[in-house]
């Protein structure tokens, strides 16, 4: 007899910063949803990422990464993170292979511990280390936690993911299809833009600016049938991150506007015109009415 049931759930990426979690949500949902950089603390909200087969819908969420807050929206990124491991029917713990066991896993380990969810643990990256090294690392991890299942994987060359996601499918319970086929995010096209932008920023300057920036989409508009007009505010917090963010006769904004262009056409099938300005908001990520503004809203969590 075939089995016709639906099966839908909602599943937690969790860990250190820049151990892949966003790498790995891109993978899976085949397109750039989620912003990557090597630096840490890429994420700074809860994106979800839709994937949606003939028989299951997961619905992903990618949290920031768990680490000492040294500001209010750091306050904010944490409380995100550890909330959203109360919502989900899994929780995937990864971790990079190369690292090992680091500093602030233990943390994350004893969070987990009140979890009554399945925990996986993901062990990231592991097309950078040797096959032999990965014995122990599961051993030291296995000490820690009961896991549910333990799963090395390669989220950028996408090595076993396909059998993380057929192992995630049998164990989510029987449910509706939440979104439809044809969504892969929660969050408006607006949001993913400005994160776009972000992600060039961040790629582009390197140690120079560091996440003292925010993006703010002020207007888009269709042009004509063809293009779209966009004009978005780079926020950051001083006037000397504005002189780099500028650039030698404005190169360094004409580079970010050019790569993130690239990203939008791909994300919007269309041409697309893109007007950047920067904004000096001095101290902002320590003052709650600013972190309103840019969409980081701490009560809803």
């Amino acid at each position: 007899m075939e089995n016709n049931e639906f099966k839908s759930g909602f599943v937690a990426i969790i860990g250190r910063p820049n151990v892949g979690k966003s790498t790995f949500m891109n993978q899976v949902i085949g397109q750039k949803i989620a912003i990557m950089s090597d630096k840490a603390q890429t994420t700074r909200n809860k994106i979800q990422g839709v994937l949606t087969q003939d028989d299951s819908q997961i619905i992903f969420i990618d949290t920031p990464g768990i680490h000492k807050p040294k500001h209010r929206l750091g306050d904010f990124m944490v409380k995100a993170a550890v909330n959203s491991l109360n919502e989900v029917d899994a929780v995937l713990f990864m971790i990079d292979a190369k690292d090992g066991y680091g500093r602030g896993d233990q943390y994350i380990l004893d969070l987990l511990q009140r979890v009554k969810s399945p925990v996986y643990l993901i062990i990231n990256k592991i097309d950078l280390i040797h096959p032999d090294d990965l014995f122990p690392l599961i051993d030291r991890y296995k000490d820690k936690l009961k896991f549910e299942e333990v799963i090395p994987i390669s989220a950028l060359e996408g090595n076993n993911v396909t059998h993380l996601l057929d192992l995630l499918k049998t164990k989510l319970p029987e449910g509706p299809q939440y979104y439809p086929e044809d969504q892969v995010t929660d969050h408006p096209e607006r949001f993913i833009i400005s994160e776009l932008i972000r992600e060039k920023v961040l790629q582009l300057t390197r140690e120079e600016i560091p996440h003292s920036i925010a993006v703010v989409i002020e207007n888009i508009e269709k042009r004509d049938s063809q293009s779209v007009l966009i004009q978005a505010t780079i926020v950051t917090e001083r006037k000397t991150q504005k002189g780099i963010l500028i650039g030698k006769q404005g190169s360094m904004l004409k580079n970010i506007g050019k790569n993130a262009r690239k990203d939008i056409e791909a994300l919007l099938g269309t041409k697309i015109y893109l007007e950047l300005w920067i904004k000096v908001k001095k101290d902002w990520r320590n003052k709650e009415s600013q972190l309103h503004e840019y969409g980081f809203r701490s009560d809803e969590y």
